[in-house]
């Protein structure tokens, strides 16, 4: 009976490798939604013109 216990440990871990495996590689209906809104925002951020050097640093009044 001990030996058909550990035929059975190895059986029972495949098995739940197997069903983990097929629920971590489902198709997600999400989407990259807001992955590329994220993304957007970005290049809009880095496409702005930077501070002009006429406007006072705010470090410069200490």
């Amino acid at each position: 009976m001990a030996a058909l216990a550990w035929l059975l440990i190895p059986l029972v871990c495949a098995v739940g490798a197997g069903l983990w495996g097929s629920w971590a590689g489902r198709h997600r209906k999400i989407g990259d939604g807001p992955e590329l809104a994220g993304y957007a925002r970005f290049r809009a951020a880095m496409e702005r013109p930077a501070l002009q050097e006429s406007q006072p640093d705010p470090a410069d009044a200490v």
